[in-house]
């Protein structure tokens, strides 16, 4: 019995390490697992154990091992909460900054080797592609509200950026690509919406 309890305390602990890491309440996992956060609640504190089917879930969602949800890690200790935000906007600063780099270094090449014209569109392209970085990053930290506007503004700059490409070599006709923008931005919303609500009617299901 007492090796069970410490089994027990030990997941519990790992679970609450991982879910504080990955900046996520009791509520939020509840919804990812589609359990109740008193399940969540329950096994941070000891007082119940996962079966092998939720802990395959846990270790896929905090990409660890099921291995490490059951042994003791008293090396590791959870960031405090503004720490790892401050990481993960220098992360993303950095990311989107390598995106301007890319287009600075395409600019001054082509302006120093070629006559090619219209070399300033490298910025007008840098600005989906960092929406796309934003995305990315956004949808592996949980970043809801991050996610739909980066999704927005990806929408619109790939429009823009075809739009303004086009026209400059004799397009004009090409401002209507733009209404592929309106159903494909009700959608993205759409999806957003629909996402949101399907965890919400699962988790009171759950309950």
């Amino acid at each position: 019995m007492e090796d069970q309890d410490l089994l027990a305390m030990t997941i519990g602990q790992n679970i609450m390490r991982l879910r504080k890491m990955a900046n996520m309440t009791q509520l939020d996992l509840a919804e990812r697992l589609n359990y109740s956060d008193k399940s969540i609640s329950k096994w941070e504190q000891g007082n119940g154990v996962p079966d092998v089917r939720i802990l395959v879930q846990l270790a896929e969602l905090f990409n660890v091992s099921v291995d490490d949800l059951v042994r003791e890690h008293p090396e590791k200790e959870v960031l405090p909460r503004n720490t790892r935000l401050l990481r993960r906007i220098i992360i993303l600063s950095l990311s989107v900054g390598l995106c301007w780099l890319v287009a600075v270094v395409g600019f001054v090449l082509c302006r120093i080797l070629s006559a090619l014209p219209y070399v300033w569109l490298f910025f007008l392209y840098a600005v989906p592609a960092s929406a796309i970085v934003v995305l990315v990053f956004s949808c592996i930290w949980g970043w809801k509200w991050a996610r739909i506007v980066s999704l927005s503004v990806l929408i619109w700059t790939v429009l823009a950026a075809v739009y303004v490409t086009s026209y400059l070599y004799g397009h004009e006709e090409i401002w209507l690509i733009f209404l592929i923008g309106v159903p494909l931005q009700v959608l993205a919303l759409f999806f957003f919406v629909w996402w949101k609500r399907a965890h919400t009617f699962r988790f009171f299901r759950k309950k």
